[in-house]
C-alpha cells in the first residue's frame, strides 16, 4: 500500500504559539505525530485542484509537491481522510478555492468510471460534513463514507479546556502548556484511537462505525454518518 500525505501543518509546527516547537500531538499523552511522516504536498501545494488530480491519478495535471498520485488498479482499496473546516456543501482547503460538493462528487464518479479501485472509503472531518454526501452519491460506486457531522450540524473539537467550572475539559484536559488549545477533533481522534487498539486485520469499517456511534451516544457528542 502506498500512502499520499498532504499537510498544511508546516505553519503550525514552528509557530511561536506552539509550546513544543517542532512537535505536534493529538492526545494529552500522545507522541509526536509529525516527526518522520513523509509529506507529499505542503503549504500552497495543498489545494483543491491537486486534491482532485491526485485522486484521479492525473500526474501530469498536478502542480508542485512530490507529484505522487493514486495510481490504483481495479483490485485496489483506497482510503481518503480529509479534516478541515466546513459548511453546507463546502469543505475548506488551506490554499486556493475550497472543495465544493458538486466538484467532489463528480471526481468520485470519474474515479469509479475509470475502473481503478475495488472499494473506496472516505472519512471526512468538518462541520456540516454530511452535506457533502447525503443523498448525492449514486448507488453502485462501491464507496463507503463516514462523516463527523450531519448536513446541518457542527463537529466538535476534543482534548481542550482548563478544567475549571467556566472552562471544563472536553473528554480530557490537554497538558498545562496547551491550555487554550484543542489537540484534535472528536471524530478524528475517536477513529484513530479506535484503530490503535483494534486488530485491523480482523476488523471492518462497519465495525468501527458501530463502535464510534455507541461511544458518541455515551459521551453525549455526535458522530454521524
Amino acid at each position: 500500500m502506498e500512502v499520499k500525505t498532504s499537510s498544511y501543518s508546516c505553519t503550525m509546527i514552528y509557530n511561536r504559539e506552539n509550546p513544543r516547537p517542532g512537535v505536534i500531538i493529538n492526545n494529552p499523552y500522545g507522541h509526536d505525530v509529525y516527526k518522520g511522516v513523509p509529506k507529499d504536498y505542503v503549504l500552497e501545494d495543498v489545494n483543491a485542484n491537486n486534491f482532485y488530480h491526485v485522486i484521479l491519478g492525473n500526474k501530469s495535471a498536478v502542480v508542485g509537491g512530490s507529484g505522487k498520485v493514486v495510481n490504483s488498479g481495479p483490485n485496489d482499496h483506497i482510503f481518503i481522510y480529509y479534516p478541515d473546516h466546513g459548511g453546507p456543501g463546502v469543505v475548506s482547503m488551506p490554499s486556493g478555492e475550497d472543495v465544493y460538493v458538486n466538484n467532489l462528487v463528480d471526481v468520485l464518479k470519474k474515479k469509479h468510471a475509470s475502473g481503478t479501485y475495488d472499494r473506496l472509503v472516505f472519512y471526512l472531518e468538518a462541520c456540516a460534513s454530511g452535506s457533502m454526501f447525503d443523498g448525492l452519491l449514486p448507488e453502485g460506486l462501491d464507496i463507503y463514507v463516514m462523516t463527523a457531522s450531519e448536513p446541518n450540524e457542527d463537529s466538535w473539537a476534543t482534548y481542550c479546556g482548563e478544567g475549571t467550572p467556566d472552562d471544563p475539559c472536553l473528554v480530557e484536559c490537554p497538558p498545562p502548556e496547551f491550555q487554550g488549545v484543542c489537540l484534535g477533533d472528536l471524530y478524528s481522534v475517536a477513529w484513530m484511537e479506535d484503530s490503535d487498539v483494534t486488530d485491523r486485520d480482523a476488523d471492518s469499517v462497519q465495525g468501527q462505525h458501530s463502535r464510534l456511534r455507541v461511544c458518541s451516544v455515551v459521551d453525549k457528542y455526535c458522530i454521524c454518518f
